[in-house]
């Protein structure tokens, strides 16, 4: 992807964002400059990969497949194995129309996927087998607390306000229908380094052209910008 794709997108999202009355926290906006001045105050920020986080998945067509993520808070997959401290993880997603998120689950995570506002999100749903692969079997699955039971690649969709939970090993695939669509996420910690199985190979982040300087750092762009004092 271009750095001015993103920083596009990033324009785009945040105004979207307002239309619906969702607010990012104040670090979203700390510029390159910004982030060189920050010392261990921001170090969760950056060792909890919180803030932006857009990805074509390596497709090179965002539009076609990609999605756009933002990391509202988050726990470490060692508090989530003690059972204590920060357990959860908050996302803000954007499913543009016919934008294809691919389609994959997560070994630890269970995560509520939540239609905050705009158009109909479409969810793709199979169970897993053992050896990772497309469980021909029905796919029970709870919508607001009411289960539902659906066939194996069916498709579910929610309308605004409505949500699904996906536990983990539960393939799911999805897209928005009719205009771009508000997603929340709302589950247990999420590593995206390490708990995401794709059924078809992907590039989870992906490379950047830089063709202009980056408006916000992205969750890779870290390293480059956050050099906090030793």
């Amino acid at each position: 992807m271009k750095r001015s794709e993103v920083n596009r997108i990033m324009r785009d999202a945040v105004t979207f964002a307002h239309e619906h009355h969702f607010h990012l926290p104040p670090f979203a906006f700390w510029t390159p400059q910004e982030w060189a001045t920050k010392g261990e105050e921001a170090r969760e920020i950056v060792d909890h990969m919180l803030g932006w986080d857009i990805t074509d998945f390596g497709s090179g067509n965002y539009a076609r497949t990609g999605l756009f993520i933002f990391t509202i808070r988050n726990g470490t997959m060692d508090a989530l194995r003690k059972g204590r401290g920060k357990v959860y993880a908050e996302k803000l997603l954007i499913s543009d129309v016919d934008q294809v998120t691919p389609m994959h689950f997560h070994w630890s995570k269970t995560e509520d996927i939540i239609n905050r506002g705009g158009g109909k999100l479409v969810i793709q749903l199979y169970n897993s087998t053992k050896d990772e692969g497309l469980d021909p079997g029905e796919v029970s699955v709870s919508i607001d607390g009411v289960r539902r039971t659906v066939k194996a690649g069916d498709t579910v969709v929610l309308e605004p306000g409505e949500s699904i939970s996906i536990t983990s090993g539960l393939y799911h695939k999805f897209w928005g229908e009719d205009s771009r669509v508000l997603v929340g996420e709302v589950s247990s910690v999420n590593d995206d380094n390490v708990d995401n199985r794709f059924y078809e190979p992907v590039g989870r982040f992906p490379e950047i052209e830089e063709d202009e300087p980056p408006l916000y750092p992205l969750v890779k762009d870290y390293p480059k910008f956050y050099h906090p004092a030793k």
